[in-house]
């Protein structure tokens, strides 16, 4: 019998936490450590994958993504070896997307010739902005010419390569991203990943803000005005949005993204790594200790899970909702309708129809454009409807 989860696929994500300087926006569970034993990650990491094999045997696996952290500071010998015992503990799929995050400051030719040959088939670079003060306000340790330098390296070494850029920065203009999303597009990429900033509680830009020390952020109209200009200037150059904040040329879709916003099954492996797990009928949510060395420590006691959590049907119908209408495709609302045990308000339904925030046909529900301005309400509608 199928289980829901395979409808969204099966990846495995492996957490890096360590960085060589935390940014002022990032609330991600990374670290600055001057050293890092890297037998022992590695060491660590093999075990969780035989130990998750051995409660997922025959499944097939779609994607493979190093994030962090700054996973370019991985020994390339560590991927490779991680990449190997993935081959041989599960079946995995022809077209296996294996990505690797990447920061500009980390980039050599010969480290990512040896990713390269170790498998890894797709970079995700964190170049952030395009020009040197903003890099320098967002914390990042590279100039723009090291950034495109790096990417230059990427782009000769692997067949994809995604970029990240950061735009609603302080004192960016309309003008300012327009023209730093246009000089991005030339760069022949097939994939951008293109985040409002958000100021989040626990970091150093949270704080600032706090004590209204963070000048310069875009009101609420700019920033709107901004995401719009987003999809017209993408669109335009063949690069459309496949989710709220990722454009991709046709075929380019990150693989294992689609995962969680398809409401599949994922190892989450490592410190403070999330994951999605289906045992016996029934999804579990899983969450790994976030200290470093006490996610290793309890590594050797084949306990690394700080939680294991049954999802009640509610649980899986509300988290099918909140990841798969980022999509552009929308969601299966037959799909939704087994998960919920019941299908969704009628009268709800209608009125957001109605008034432009969705369409409905007979098997999916997809956000319009207009809906997608204000997402998080049209989510909370259809949930309270």
């Amino acid at each position: 019998m199928t289980e829901d989860w395979q409808q969204g696929g099966f990846g495995i994500y492996i957490h890096w936490p360590f960085c060589e300087a935390k940014c002022p926006y990032c609330d991600f569970n990374s670290h600055v450590s001057r050293s890092i034993d890297q037998s022992a990650w590695k060491k660590a990491y093999l075990q969780e994958l035989r130990r998750y094999a051995s409660l997922t045997q025959g499944r097939t696996v779609t994607s493979v993504f190093f994030g962090g952290g700054t996973p370019s500071l991985m020994n390339p010998d560590t991927v490779a070896d991680v990449i190997a015992e993935i081959r041989r503990l599960w079946p995995v799929a022809n077209d296996l997307e294996i990505t690797l995050e990447a920061n500009p400051g980390s980039v050599e030719a010969g480290r990512f010739m040896a990713y390269r040959d170790g498998g890894v088939s797709r970079i995700s670079m964190g170049i952030q902005a395009l020009n040197d003060t903003d890099l320098k306000r967002l914390g990042r340790i590279h100039t723009v010419t090291e950034g495109l330098a790096a990417f230059d390296i990427a782009r000769n070494t692997f067949e994809r390569v995604s970029f990240d850029l950061i735009y609603a920065r302080q004192n960016q203009g309309l003008k300012d991203w327009e023209a730093e999303l246009k000089q991005a597009l030339t760069l022949s990429i097939d994939h951008l990943s293109l985040y409002q900033l958000t100021i989040e509680d626990g970091t150093a830009f949270g704080d600032r803000y706090a004590i209204g020390k963070l000048r310069g952020l875009p009101d609420e109209d700019l920033g709107a005005d901004m995401f719009d200009l987003t999809q017209d200037v993408c669109a335009a150059a063949g690069m459309p949005a496949y989710e709220v904040s990722n454009h991709a040329a046709d075929g380019a879709q990150s693989r294992h993204n689609l995962i969680y916003w398809r409401y599949g099954d994922y190892l989450g492996i490592g410190p403070g790594a999330h994951g999605r797990l289906t045992l016996s009928g029934q999804r579990h949510a899983t969450i790994c200790y976030s200290n470093p060395k006490r996610w290793l420590d309890e590594v050797e006691k084949a306990q690394p899970e700080q939680s294991r959590e049954v999802l009640t049907k509610d649980d899986e119908a509300t988290e099918f909702l909140l990841m798969g209408l980022r999509l552009r495709e929308g969601v299966d609302l037959e799909r939704f309708n087994t998960l919920a045990q019941k299908p969704l308000d009628q009268v709800t339904l209608h009125h957001l129809t109605d008034i432009g925030m969705i369409s409905v046909n007979k098997t999916r529900l997809i956000v319009t454009d207009q809906g997608f301005r204000v997402l998080n309400s049209v989510i909370s509608a259809l949930l309270n409807g």
